[in-house]
């Protein structure tokens, strides 16, 4: 908000610009006056204030164009702003108050223009007894008809998105800390091998996910699921009652984002200071310790805004899952189209719904990052020294001033 006003500052405060921008609504308001008047239009009966309107904004055009002719004409040193009438203090003031009444001439058309000839537009499509051809009054058409359908889609796609998101978290946070893992001295063969095995699992797995389309891992976990079952002796009816096909896409989305969380977790893991890890061990924290209570909490508040898009990412990509029948928004924006046979109209709504889905998560994620967004602190001890002895990372010296450091920060 503070920016937008100091643009408008700026704006308001050379009749330049005030020129310039206004000339652009104006001619805006221009285009919208030579509109045909729909049924629901309050201008209708108001031929003469709309001449007047109409020729405001073509005063205004005029004022512009001769004020660009004097500037084209005075184009040397300052001769524009010492010979230019537009310069003076009235006439800035005039400018100011004419570009007020040419904004509220264009915001009073575009209502009458646009607000209520959609308006008139739905209000014909619901009346109608049949899909009109008219591309705006068929969309209408259609989504009063199949309000139901489109609404169910996106409830399933949001469900989809959100809990495959969630899941994916926690199995990435898993993941991740058998990835990172390293063999310490004190570690037993057993246990070596566990860590060696978790690392190289966990690269071969997001090499695999990430490497192959979800279209195919849906249509793989899918099927093999129902193989499985299938012969296991189970009915197609109990398979479906145990097996559907949105648990199906769940369970790929969950699997899919969580080797991009992974990766992108990893990556917030390793943006965290060094040196907090080895000041976690040196005051006594095993590995597991250190990782849990100092390096993880930073890490995954580093990986925040990067794990906020996969919620937007998993909107758009749920859409795949309309191959194995998860009635999305995507199968059920097909649904109708086999309905009413209109492909354009109805895909240009399933694109906005989208639009809608992930602008919203968008916003929300901003706002939950925007909270979260703390600077991570260093690592105290337990009786709040401010001297840690031992060689810090990045210090080059045995004695580091925890204390300094927050300073030069």
């Amino acid at each position: 908000m503070e920016r937008l006003s100091k643009l408008k500052q700026f704006i308001l405060s050379d009749h330049r610009y005030v020129l310039l921008g206004t000339s652009v609504v104006a001619a805006i308001g221009i285009w919208f006056s030579m509109q045909k008047r729909s049924a629901m239009s309050f201008l209708r009966g108001a031929y003469a204030l709309e001449v007047v309107m109409y020729w405001i904004l073509i005063a205004w055009l005029a004022i512009s164009a001769v004020a660009l002719v004097w500037k084209l004409t005075h184009w040397e040193g300052d001769a524009y702003q010492r010979t230019s009438p537009f310069t003076k203090p009235a006439a800035k003031r005039i400018l100011r108050y004419g570009s007020y009444v040419v904004w509220a001439i264009t915001a009073v058309l575009f209502v009458d223009r646009a607000v209520m000839g959609f308006l008139s537009i739905v209000s014909q499509s619901l009346a109608q007894d049949k899909n009109p051809s008219d591309f705006l009054s068929s969309i209408v058409y259609m989504l009063d008809k199949s309000y139901d359908i489109i609404g169910r889609g996106i409830l399933t796609t949001v469900g989809l998105s959100v809990f495959g998101t969630l899941i994916a978290f926690f199995l990435a946070i898993l993941l991740v800390f058998i990835r990172i893992q390293e063999v310490d001295r004190c570690d037993n063969d057993f246990v070596r091998f566990c860590k060696r095995f978790g690392c190289e699992f966990a690269k071969a797995y997001s090499t695999i996910v990430r490497g192959t389309p979800m279209m195919v891992q849906a249509m793989l976990i899918y099927f093999a699921g129902f193989g499985v079952l299938r012969n296991s002796g189970m009915s197609v009816s109990e398979i479906g009652r145990v097996w559907s096909t949105f648990v199906a896409g769940l369970v790929t989305i969950s699997l899919n984002s969580t080797a991009y969380m992974m990766e992108v977790l990893r990556g917030g893991i390793e943006a965290v200071d060094p040196g907090q890890n080895e000041a976690a061990r040196s005051l006594g924290l095993s590995q597991w310790q250190a990782m849990i209570k100092v390096v993880f909490p930073q890490g995954i508040k580093n990986a925040i805004p990067a794990l906020s898009n996969e919620l937007v990412v998993n909107i758009k990509d749920s859409s795949v899952l309309s191959v194995i029948g998860v009635f999305d928004l995507m199968f059920a924006t097909k649904t109708v189209v086999g309905i009413y046979f209109k492909q354009i109209e109805l895909y240009v709504v399933a694109a906005f719904c989208y639009l809608c889905l992930t602008m919203v998560a968008s916003w929300l994620l901003g706002k939950f990052a925007k909270h979260l967004s703390v600077e991570p602190q260093p690592l105290m001890s337990v009786s709040d020294a401010t001297t840690t002895v031992g060689t810090v990372a990045g210090t080059g010296s045995s004695e580091y001033s925890l204390d300094k450091k927050k300073a030069r920060k």
